[in-house]
């Protein structure tokens, strides 16, 4: 039967991370391709303990719930937020979501009409071009380097488009893992308040923060709470399978967000959420994070180690300093895409960075993950890893001469 599909279907796309997993689970490979946390360090002591809690309040934990969230949890957010300097809000301002990625959808659902502009850094998070292209929006690249977007390049599109929306991830970027300035970080809030422009602060990987001597100011507390929305998560930083993420900003934006959400899905899980509470206020959350920052930046260690030693000619990285990727531009000949197939026949995997560019896109790039896998899967991923470049390199310059 030939069915007769909505005509917006045409601008669904999937997801390449899923299929690139797909893929690799069908094999013995070893696979820096998923944004993965680690499945060993789950706090499964303190979740069952905060499950045990809630159901411990009896019944009433299993019905419905306020389409916002579960609003103890909402407080709990605000003061964990007010340690990042994000203050000013109240409880009524925030928007429990499913996962941060809800939150994306449900902004760009009341935000976006068809052929308008959002503007984004290039490369950035892919799952949210998939957002934003599903609503029939125009995204447009601004011109970006290591310390955030470049301001002429991002004043000058926004005089040139009036863009609905800038849409950023200014601390360990998924796929690049830059840290924006704080200089770019002003920049940027200055020209959004003097064009009326809203900002999407999208801040997932903020508190894998490796470095301690460093401070990276969430843009949403160099606003004054009108033309900054902020999104995170718990998937990073609890367990992804509870699927909690949360959005504040201000409370015009906040409620029409969550009346879409009553169109959506009503509430996000109402269980999860209460336990979460438990974990917030019963289990020290923040020294569980200290743990997994030590243990993922030992790992990143370990993958900036290999790529030194091997010392590739042509291959660049900025050695991260939090998240969970290492972002690599390699000799432009390589195309990363076409060589993904041999990598997973020799054993392992990455994600290309072609589907990441909301511009024309850099087909010599490529994301590692490093935080699904253990000291000695690094070691022996890279030992695959590396001389496939080498080899690949190698018959370029033999082409060349």
């Amino acid at each position: 039967m030939k069915y007769a599909f909505a005509d917006r279907v045409r601008y669904l796309q999937s997801s390449a991370v899923r299929d690139i997993l797909k893929i690799v689970g069908k094999g013995n490979v070893i696979s820096f391709a998923g944004g993965l946390p680690d499945d060993d360090l789950f706090p499964l002591d303190g979740l069952e303990d905060a499950f045990s809690r809630v159901f411990q309040t009896g019944k009433k934990s299993l019905q419905y719930m306020e389409t916002e969230g579960y609003r103890p949890l909402r407080e709990v957010i605000l003061e964990r937020m007010s340690k990042k300097g994000i203050m000013g809000f109240t409880s009524d301002e925030v928007l429990i979501t499913t996962g941060s990625q809800q939150a994306i959808d449900l902004f760009s659902r009341i935000m976006l009409s068809p052929g308008d502009v959002i503007l984004t850094e290039d490369p950035t998070y892919l799952a949210a071009l998939q957002v934003f292209k599903s609503y029939e929006a125009k995204v447009v690249a601004v011109d970006s380097d290591d310390n955030g977007m470049l301001p002429d390049d991002l004043e000058s599109k926004i005089k040139k488009h009036n863009p609905k929306c800038i849409y950023v991830v200014p601390t360990f970027s998924n796929p690049a893992g830059r840290v924006w300035s704080l200089e770019r970080r002003k920049q940027l809030i200055n020209l959004v308040h003097k064009y009326k422009v809203v900002v999407f602060e999208d801040d997932p990987y903020g508190e894998l923060q490796f470095t301690e001597d460093e401070v990276y100011q969430p843009l949403a507390s160099l606003d004054d709470g009108t033309h900054v929305m902020y999104t995170s998560t718990f998937s990073k930083t609890a367990v992804p399978a509870l699927r909690t993420g949360w959005i504040v900003g201000p409370y015009q934006v906040i409620r029409m967000m969550a009346q879409a959400k009553q169109a959506n899905d009503l509430h996000s899980n109402s269980l999860s959420q209460q336990a979460l509470y438990q974990l917030c206020t019963h289990y020290d959350l923040d020294a569980h994070i200290k743990h997994l920052i030590k243990v993922y930046k030992s790992r990143m260690e370990v993958m900036v180690q290999c790529l030194e030693e091997a010392n590739l000619p042509e291959v660049h990285f900025v050695k991260p300093k939090g998240g969970m990727f290492l972002w690599l531009e390699v000799e432009k000949s390589l195309n990363m895409t076409s060589l993904l197939n041999d990598a997973v026949d020799r054993g392992v995997a990455y994600v290309p960075g072609e589907p990441f560019y909301a511009g024309p896109p850099k087909k010599n790039t490529l994301r590692l993950n490093f935080t699904h896998s253990t000291p000695d899967k690094i070691e022996q991923g890279m030992k695959l890893f590396v001389p496939l470049l080498q080899e690949e390199m190698e018959k370029r310059l033999v082409n060349v001469e």
